[in-house]
């Protein structure tokens, strides 16, 4: 069975397929993240399944130190890492300026030539990827792009934002509190205090990092310690959520208006809870599609999932983590706002499930974008 509440099709071209000129899509990928590997996997997959009868692709990629640079090379050699050794590379930047749409490379003959695209795909994942930072940027040069805008992509980022915004919606979350890096100093005091407002087990999660990276389980007041310490390696902001008991799960969300929403996949993670080495790493992981549950609650599930979409924004696309607890309570985990498309993540087997292949999938992020920016 399908769970699809609208399916937004672009109307078709009187001329036929045929007649029509490729829109231009230019694929970003890697970016100065602790996910920047992932970031290769992913892009990977989302290049080899745009549909090239309808879109010519160009590849951008950001070095794990920042450059730009436009690279034309195989898609394999994105996903093993060698892109970035390729001699062909030519270093270039989006302009923010409307003007030229597009990109502007540095040719190795010293002249400068413009790149002008119709939709940006955003192949990236974690800081500066999609927490707002390069959403701005699109933003300002005005080219339709792939996924949620600056604020909506910062606020999901932002794991205390995410809290503060959804609870207002009525959505139930974890019982939660923020620290600060400036609390390092008094770190025994906050540390009394979060034990005054929450039971063990906590989990310790840096405020706006992806991929369950830095995030640790606390049972005690010196694991809480040390997991704050090791959260701040990654961000200035921590939360400190109470543990839930229960099942983790995900719903795929594809829309602007309105909304396909996937059934809900289930995960049984081999560590004691879903983290990066879970997630990417571990082939014992499964996952179920749909998940074990009863459909009344899958349904109840997939409700909170668009309550939660809409709530805070998201457009495009994004994968919203739930737990199903012991007691069948629904809570909100986290909202992806540019979820893996690795082999193994769950938001392209849900859209398949669906009945929404690769190829379609990325036509229709692709269609949202360019009906958002009006095209």
């Amino acid at each position: 069975m399908h769970y699809i509440i609208y399916i937004d099709r672009a109307k078709p071209d009187k001329k036929g397929d045929e007649d029509m000129e490729k829109l231009k899509v230019a694929v970003i990928f890697g970016g100065k993240s602790n996910e920047h590997d992932i970031s290769l996997i992913s892009a990977t997959h989302i290049i080899n399944s745009i549909p090239r009868d309808k879109y010519d692709v160009i590849t951008i990629g950001i070095t794990k130190e920042g450059s730009w640079l436009r690279f034309e090379g195989a898609s394999d050699n994105i996903k093993n890492g060698k892109w970035v050794e390729d001699e062909g590379n030519i270093p270039c930047v989006l302009s923010p300026d409307p003007v030229d749409s597009g990109f502007i490379a540095f040719e190795k003959d010293g002249s400068v030539s413009k790149l002008k695209v119709d939709c940006i795909f955003p192949a990236l994942h974690g800081k500066n990827g999609e927490d707002g930072t390069i959403q701005g940027l699109f933003q300002m040069s005005q080219i339709a792009f792939v996924g949620c805008d600056m604020i909506s992509s910062a606020c999901c980022m932002d794991k205390e934002f995410t809290h503060r915004i959804l609870e207002s919606c009525g959505v139930k979350m974890a019982k939660w509190v923020s620290v600060r890096i400036t609390d390092k100093d008094i770190l025994d005091e906050r540390c009394a205090e979060i034990e005054e407002k929450l039971c063990y087990p906590l989990f310790i999660k840096p405020s706006r990092s992806g991929s369950s990276v830095g995030i640790s389980k606390a049972y005690n007041t010196e694991q809480l310690k040390t997991g704050i310490l090791s959260a701040f390696e990654h961000d200035s902001k921590v939360v400190v959520e109470q543990g839930i008991v229960g099942t983790e799960c995900e719903c795929a969300v594809m829309g602007n208006n309105e909304l396909i929403v996937s059934t809900i996949g289930e995960i049984a993670p081999a560590n004691d809870f879903y983290d990066f080495e879970s997630k990417y790493n571990d082939p014992t992981e499964q996952t179920y599609i749909p998940a074990r549950f009863s459909q009344d609650k899958i349904e109840e599930i997939r409700k909170q999932a668009e309550k939660s979409y809409r709530g805070i924004g998201c457009e495009g696309l994004a994968r919203v983590d739930f737990f199903l607890t012991d007691k069948g309570e629904v809570v909100l985990n986290e909202i992806n706002t540019l979820p893996g498309h690795t082999p193994i993540s769950m938001y392209p087997k849900l859209m398949e499930n669906c009945g929404i292949d690769a190829q379609e999938e990325m036509d229709r992020l692709i269609t949202l974008a360019l009906q958002r920016a009006g095209r």
